[in-house]
């Protein structure tokens, strides 16, 4: 019986989906990301991504690997301010990956602010014990 019981055990933990596959959770990883990014702390976003991470920003090339994202987020963080992301939709990808997508709004810099809205989707995935971005494409509303 005692045998049964943690056979059983073992079986939901490794059936159970990983922690960061919940709304919730994804929804704070976003959150820690628009706050570097308010705070204009691109090394902080750029530990967010997986050391082989690709972004696919729109009208511009994609950019591979932590170098490459953290120059483009300091580019866009001297245009861009005030940024927020929500989650709308996590889907789990296994029990290593989740897929997000969600909305934007960021004010542009300047004597005119602009609001700029869009969506996303990105796919986290699990490196040791955190979860990191691994695929980021965006695109504007207008």
């Amino acid at each position: 019986m005692r045998i049964q019981v943690i056979a059983a055990a073992i079986c939901l933990c490794f059936s159970a989906p990983a922690m960061a596959q919940d709304k919730a959770t994804i929804q704070s990883l976003s959150d820690r990301f628009a706050k570097a990014f308010n705070a204009g702390d691109v090394a902080a976003i750029a530990a967010l991504y997986t050391e082989d991470a690709v972004i696919l920003p729109p009208g511009g090339e994609m950019a591979k690997g932590k170098s490459a994202i953290q120059a483009f987020w300091k580019g866009a963080a001297e245009q861009l301010g005030d940024g927020k992301l929500t989650t709308v939709d996590v889907k789990p990808l296994g029990s290593e990956a989740a897929r997000e997508i969600g909305t934007f709004t960021f004010r542009t810099k300047g004597a005119q602010p602009q609001e700029i809205t869009g969506k996303y989707v990105v796919v986290w995935e699990k490196v040791g014990g955190d979860w990191k971005l691994a695929t980021d494409i965006w695109n504007t509303n207008k």
